[in-house]
């Protein structure tokens, strides 16, 4: 398999796809923070509310129009009902190479969502480009947390150095995909719409295959 290394502009030669290499997650912390550090419990770590009468859009990704592809994010993750996670400059180069997942902890105020999960690469200037996503539906009961797995694709992108990891959290990506309505109802046959507050709890972790720091 030969693959191109986005973030680099570079080919590699691999023995077999995906490689088989031991995944590394990232946890995210009330301060907006990327971590290596697990949470101990699953105490809510923040909140937002996504209205699907103004729904979250979509922006660049792996679509069939001339707004496809890496985009600046930063205008996205200016919105109040988008969440952002960061982790530190990184001292070397961190390439990542395989499927890329999300596993989420979320309560709802509704009872429906559904969470879009977007791994981006944060240059020293600060601008976010988007490197994959994707998107996955949940239903929650009272007040406890239930989780959900987001697959975002797979990728093959090298973080440089003073780059910086950031996991972006949102409640769709429309048009690219269909607003939830949040009242349960298929989107197709929504006549109704219902805003949802959507909470973030601490055992949720991106993951990311083949984090392998190069010199």
């Amino acid at each position: 398999m030969r693959v191109h290394i986005g973030g680099e502009n570079a080919w590699r030669d691999l023995d077999d796809w995906p490689p088989a290499t031991a995944a590394t997650p990232w946890y995210p912390t009330a301060d907006g923070h990327l971590t290596r550090q697990a949470a101990t419990d699953s105490v809510p770590l923040t909140t937002f509310r996504y209205d699907p009468a103004d729904p979250t859009p979509s922006l660049g990704g792996p679509l069939l129009s001339r707004g496809a592809g890496p985009r600046d994010n930063g205008a996205l993750e200016a919105r109040a009902d988008v969440l952002t996670f960061t982790g530190p400059p990184l001292t070397e180069p961190v390439d990542i190479v395989g499927p890329v997942s999300a596993r989420l902890s979320i309560s709802t105020d509704t009872g429906h969502a559904d969470i879009f999960a977007r791994l981006c690469d944060v240059d020293a200037a600060g601008r976010s480009v988007n490197v994959c996503d994707g998107l996955g539906r949940i239903r929650t009961a009272g007040d406890a947390p239930s989780q959900v797995t987001v697959e975002m694709s797979a990728t093959a992108h090298r973080f440089a150095a003073g780059h910086r990891i950031r996991w972006q959290i949102s409640g769709g990506a429309h048009p690219r995909y269909a607003r939830n309505p949040g009242t349960g109802d298929p989107p197709a046959d929504a006549t109704m719409f219902t805003p949802v507050r959507i909470t973030l709890h601490a055992d949720s972790a991106l993951t990311l295959p083949h984090s392998t720091v190069r010199t």
